[in-house]
């Protein structure tokens, strides 16, 4: 090739031209690149909208039918008059002042389909849970720690001498908090019998267990709580609300 003057005059020989299969390869390292950092973006986009769905809109749905399934409790209630009646919408109310002011509809079963509507659930297996009424056993409950409603998510907030209360349609029963099992086998049936001995109880007595998932956003063990009847009140005309609970 021909010098020009310039590099005739500076003694030089021109640059070579650039390899043009250099800059396509370059060239193709860069778009892929580009492409997976936009499948990153997107996959980071993807999880964190399902982490939106599972911890907060589950909880909105869950608050919802929880709600309309109580209500139909009370109208129940208020429409048969006195007395107990263990119904397809649930038995009773749990009421826990150190997990906040709202109420927990309870119903019978520990299943996902019954959890997930933001309820608490008796136990029908592996143990058959007692019922409060009962002259002696353990009412043992379960609800979801985190998502569809998370009704037990504070139960780490409840300590020794605390009040649980169980509101039926005839009577208040009131338990106080006696035993914490921080953690806990998921396959640990024994905190769910009549006679709880893991929580320090060795005779029959009315006991109240509950329930949840441990650590949080985990389902890896379970967080037991253990409570005792303390008293029972009739429910008059108003349903005057337990000293606990006011």
């Amino acid at each position: 090739m021909a010098r020009t003057d310039h590099d005739q005059r500076q003694g030089r020989d021109p640059a070579p031209p650039a390899t043009p299969t250099r800059r396509s390869g370059r060239g193709r390292i860069a778009a892929a690149i580009g492409v997976l950092g936009e499948l990153l973006i997107t996959a980071g986009l993807i999880l964190a909208l399902f982490v939106a769905y599972s911890l907060w809109w589950t909880n909105v749905l869950a608050d919802r039918e929880a709600k309309k399934q109580g209500d139909q409790v009370r109208k129940h209630w208020a429409d048969k008059g006195p007395g107990r009646l263990d119904t397809k919408d649930g038995i009773g109310f749990l009421h826990v002042p150190a997990m906040g002011d709202g109420e927990v509809l309870v119903k019978k079963g520990t299943s996902a389909k019954v959890l997930n509507d933001g309820v608490a659930g008796y136990y029908t297996e592996p143990i058959k849970s007692a019922m409060p009424w009962a002259k002696s056993g353990n009412f043992s409950l379960a609800a979801h720690r985190d998502g569809h409603g998370a009704k037990f998510h504070g139960i780490d907030k409840i300590n020794d001498g605390d009040a649980v209360v169980f509101e039926t349609r005839d009577t208040w029963y009131v338990y106080k908090i006696y035993a914490t099992l921080p953690e806990t086998s998921k396959f640990n049936v024994d905190v769910l019998k009549a006679v709880p001995k893991e929580s320090g109880k060795k005779k029959a007595g009315r006991y109240i267990t509950l329930s949840t998932c441990t650590p949080v956003y985990t389902s890896r063990h379970r967080y037991i709580v253990w409570g005792e009847l303390e008293r029972t009140e009739k429910v008059d005309a108003d349903r005057t609300l337990p000293k606990e609970l006011r």
